[in-house]
């Protein structure tokens, strides 16, 4: 005899570590109460019904949020940077790629590359992309639309003899790659309103390299690749909100223990204490406006001419920078600061033209807390931790060092993996604006999930295993859909 329900049936679900919300485990409750006939429902017509709803909502156009696992840690006498895994081509192949948010391309080392280290210091697997190893690639040619758009900021490059779009990118740090584009599909999980989730991939375009130089020839902390998350058109967070499957937002939340790691969303963490403000337009980086800088509750004295935004002036939110830099006034003033406020309790001393000083107390009853203070009354609170280094010890007594450099000369203040860490960080490109708040990046985030406009769901997340496979991952989402179905989850 088929199962029935009877009249008033309630539905509670409980799952903690079943649900994949994209590619990291969820934790979210579902109630639903389910009004019936007086008459019996067969179970079979529920079924019938949610596969019927369950159809239209993965038919539908919504844009989805996607997540990333991070490894890596900001500490650079571990390893000094934090980097993602993806899947790229068919059939999908992992590449271990650094999380850069000063560039906007997303590139790997191909095969043939000339200077591609073999082997990595941070015993992560190294694997080239071969385009003719892959059913769904093709190459870029230089009448396509994306790289034309490429061409207009730099990020392409085309040679009339080849018709072959092409790339040569140098890094701050003098290092540098170039190869070629090809188009392929990117392996993703995503979470689309309702909570349906599941596999998806989205043909993208990135850049095959075919030379290193410099540091990126270095195997000490050698990944794959580089993935760009700058708001130009070749940036994978700006071709994926164009096709509409993310969000024109992104964010992260980076552990800044020794273990490291953390959560990266292609779409929007929620925390009610965010605090927000604006881009600076027309640039071509993640510029800010910094207006002052305070050292114990004192706002230091430093013309307001040092904080002008320009192409080489202003303040830089920059993932792929592991220190922090201060233009040469705002550094002089900053450490001037520091060594009044600490000058009775400790002894400074000088370690490689590094400041630096020997401590055999808590440096949080010693330092002083800092604060950069950002146009819309936005303040980044700087812990002694976000701003200090530990390094070896002399005798019994512990040394830190100031994590904040100069750049001579310049009047550029970059913001990187020392300050961003134990927070969350949202770069919203649509509103033109970057968020952040001090949070335990071990724990759960919230992230939301835009239903229709004026309405948004919020789905717990936590930062995923990084040991899960993708089959697991794939057996998962698969139960956890025929959950849905089975019990009637997704009746309107």
């Amino acid at each position: 005899m088929a199962a029935v329900f009877r009249a008033w049936v309630v539905i509670t679900v409980l799952i903690t570590e079943a649900a994949v919300v994209g590619g990291f485990p969820a934790t979210f409750k579902l109630e639903r109460s389910i009004p019936l006939a007086s008459h019996e429902l067969e179970l079979s017509e529920l079924v019938e019904r949610d596969r019927l709803r369950h159809g239209r909502l993965l038919e539908s156009s919504s844009v989805g949020v996607v997540g990333f696992p991070v490894s890596g840690t900001y500490d650079p006498f571990i390893v000094g940077l934090y980097y993602t895994k993806l899947q790229l081509g068919s059939p999908p192949r992992e590449f271990n790629v650094q999380i850069d948010t000063g560039s906007d391309v997303l590139w790997v080392g191909c095969n043939s590359c000339n200077g591609c280290p073999k082997s990595s210091g941070l015993k992560i697997p190294l694997n080239f992309f071969d385009p003719g190893s892959s059913s769904t690639a093709s190459l870029v040619s230089c009448s396509d639309q994306r790289c034309s758009s490429g061409i207009q900021v730099s990020d392409s490059t085309c040679s009339g003899s080849s018709n072959q779009c092409s790339y040569t990118f140098q890094y701050g740090d003098g290092s540098g790659t170039s190869g070629y584009y090809v188009s392929d599909l990117l392996h993703f999980n995503t979470i689309l309103p309702g909570h349906t989730t599941g596999n998806a991939t989205a043909s993208i375009m990135f850049g095959c390299s075919m030379l290193h130089t410099g540091k990126l020839t270095d195997s000490h902390r050698a990944v794959d690749g580089i993935f760009g998350f700058g708001q130009q058109s070749l940036s994978v967070i700006s071709q994926l909100s164009s096709q509409r499957v993310t969000p024109r937002t992104f964010s992260h939340c980076l552990k800044g223990n020794d273990d490291g790691g953390g959560i990266l969303v292609l779409g929007e963490i929620v925390e009610p204490d965010m605090v927000y403000t604006p881009l600076v337009p027309s640039m071509p980086h993640y510029n800010i406006d910094l207006r002052s800088i305070s050292v114990g509750g004192q706002v230091l004295s430093i013309d307001a001419s040092v904080f002008s935004t320009s192409i080489n002036h202003g303040a830089i939110i920059d993932s792929g920078t592991t220190l922090s830099y201060l233009a040469d006034e705002a550094y002089n003033a900053f450490i001037d600061a520091i060594n009044n406020a600490v000058s009775e309790h400790v002894h400074p001393v000088l370690s490689h033209g590094n400041q630096c000083y020997l401590i055999t107390d808590s440096i949080d009853h010693i330092f002083p807390e800092a604060s950069l203070n950002f146009a819309g009354g936005a303040a980044l609170i700087l812990h002694p931790e976000d701003y200090l280094i530990q390094q070896n010890p002399i005798g019994g007594s512990a040394v830190w060092c100031i994590g904040f450099k100069t750049i001579e000369g310049q009047k550029l203040t970059i913001l990187g993996d020392l300050v961003m860490k134990d927070k969350i960080f949202v770069y919203d490109l649509e509103k033109q604006q970057i968020g952040w708040v001090n949070y335990d990046c071990s724990s759960s985030v919230n992230v939301s999930v835009n239903t229709e406009p004026g309405k948004t769901k919020f789905v717990n997340a936590r930062p995923i295993n990084n040991s899960s496979s993708p089959d697991e991952l794939q057996t998962t989402v698969a139960l956890l859909l025929n959950m849905f179905m089975l019990a009637g989850l997704l009746l309107l």
